[in-house]
């Protein structure tokens, strides 16, 4: 008979007690404790059990190997059609893993692996909504445009009903939409709680391994930001991909944060449409505005969102503070680094801005954190003050220094390729990035600086 006991669980990292605190000892949060009943099954009723089990479940214990004694071929992935997915995942689908993606509502998971889920032609697919019915899954694959595969819907929250089906309907490929809506009857509490997002999360991943079937699971995330549910949860599946950007503008951004069997490095972009989403396989050029005439305060700058050079549009704002305190405000950029520009600029560069309200943009709604943007920001902020325009066919890529040096950056040759690529005529960079650099190999014009008064001489038409 199944045994019922009361346990308490931490809602932020998933810590157990067995009584109530008012503050978690793991996390150190506060009225983060809750109470939730626990039920215990016997093991003839627990979830997915590989055919090989013996009676109630039970296996013979593993034997220690040598590691040189192991066996290990290299299986192939299933690259999908999507060439963004493939890049993040670290080349495709590996077989028998478990991948976790989380993202704001609406920003486009249940869509991305929808419009996957129909691209895989030749594939069983299974699809188990436990958010969405069949008809609402039914007119998003419509809007989808997508070929016809064979993928199988199933609305279901049940862990127990899932494992029934699959092992009748035997996919190539399992879909969780989502996690946090799963519902094991080994456990009383409910869904989406602590206990049940680990207990469904080890059953999927216990079927992933033993079956060899790629298991893809939606994950919700709280205000913060953050995977909802214990931290436990990214530390057991093997890949944690964050789909992040505006609702409010048309390109997501597919991030790995934790990968088991590739690099941590990859993003994909894409494009969200009113037919899905779409690859963008050069985002350089739609960062980048199409200008007829050149304007005062725009720069061009590189960036690195993994290990892609992206060339982005960078768009300062100075003007008179006629309203007291000026202002300091930044798009994309952190505030607080900006604020650390302005005072080199001021102290170092010698300009008043004081006094002189700054706004601070990146085109096309990315978030930058790479510190080679710096130059470009110092560039279109001294640009929009003298009210002078920089030419359109002139990059920046280089750190700026709180002593007013231009420092290198990593990755320089990636930087100037994507440069050259795209047209640009001159690019400046750090002058101690040149180590090593054989500027025969490029058509650009790489201008070397040490100091930021340098880059100003010359730069400003």
């Amino acid at each position: 008979m199944a045994k019922l006991k009361t346990t308490y669980f931490c809602q932020s990292c998933g810590h157990q007690s067995a009584k109530w605190m008012g503050r978690c000892p793991s996390c150190g949060e506060w009225n983060t404790i809750v109470e939730e009943l626990v039920q215990k099954d016997e093991p003839e009723k627990g979830g997915w059990r590989s055919p090989s089990s013996g009676p109630g479940g039970l296996k013979i214990a593993a034997k220690p190997k040598a590691i040189h004694a192991i066996n290990y071929e290299e299986q192939p992935r299933v690259r999908t059609t999507d060439a963004e997915l493939n890049r993040v995942l670290g080349g495709g689908i590996v077989a028998g893993s478990l991948v976790l993606i989380g993202g704001e509502p609406g920003i486009g998971k249940s869509t991305l692996l929808l419009q996957i889920a129909l691209s895989l032609a030749g594939m069983r697919v299974l699809y188990v909504s436990g958010e969405e019915s069949e008809q609402q899954i039914k007119m998003r694959a419509e809007r989808l445009d997508a070929p016809t595969s064979d993928c199988h819907v199933m609305t279901e929250t049940s862990t127990q009903n899932i494992f029934r089906t699959v092992e009748h309907f035997e996919p190539e490929v399992l879909i969780i939409d989502s996690i946090q809506t799963m519902q094991s009857s080994l456990v009383e509490s409910g869904a989406g709680s602590v206990s049940q997002v680990r207990e469904c999360t080890a059953e999927f991943m216990k079927y992933a391994k033993e079956s060899g079937v790629p298991v893809f699971m939606i994950g919700h995330i709280t205000k913060e930001g953050s995977l909802a549910g214990p931290k436990v949860l990214e530390h057991m599946v093997d890949t944690v991909l964050t789909f992040e950007g505006d609702r409010h503008t048309t390109y997501r951004i597919l991030r790995t944060t934790k990968n088991r069997f590739g690099s941590t490095d990859e993003l994909g972009i894409y494009e969200m449409l009113g037919s899905g989403l779409r690859q963008v396989t050069n985002p350089s050029e739609i960062l980048i505005s199409q200008r007829d005439e050149a304007l005062s305060g725009v720069t061009i700058g590189s960036m690195l969102e993994g290990n892609r050079p992206l060339m982005i549009e960078t768009q300062a704002l100075v003007s008179v503070a006629n309203y007291g305190t000026p202002q300091r405000s930044s798009t994309g950029f952190d505030a607080k680094r900006l604020n650390m520009l302005l005072a080199v600029l001021e102290k170092r560069g010698g300009f008043r801005l004081g006094q002189q309200d700054v706004f601070l943009n990146i085109a096309g709604g990315l978030r930058v954190e790479d510190p080679a943007i710096d130059l470009a920001v110092c560039a279109a902020i001294v640009s929009s003050y003298e009210d002078i325009a920089i030419a359109p066919s002139v990059a920046f890529a280089a750190e700026v220094g709180l002593g007013g040096e231009v420092r290198a950056v990593s990755r320089i040759e990636s930087r100037i390729a994507e440069a050259e690529k795209l047209g640009f005529k001159k690019m400046f960079i750090s002058k101690y990035n040149m180590k090593g650099l054989d500027t025969k190999d490029y058509k650009i014009s790489i201008k070397p600086v040490s100091r930021l008064d340098e880059v100003f001489q010359g730069v400003l038409m």
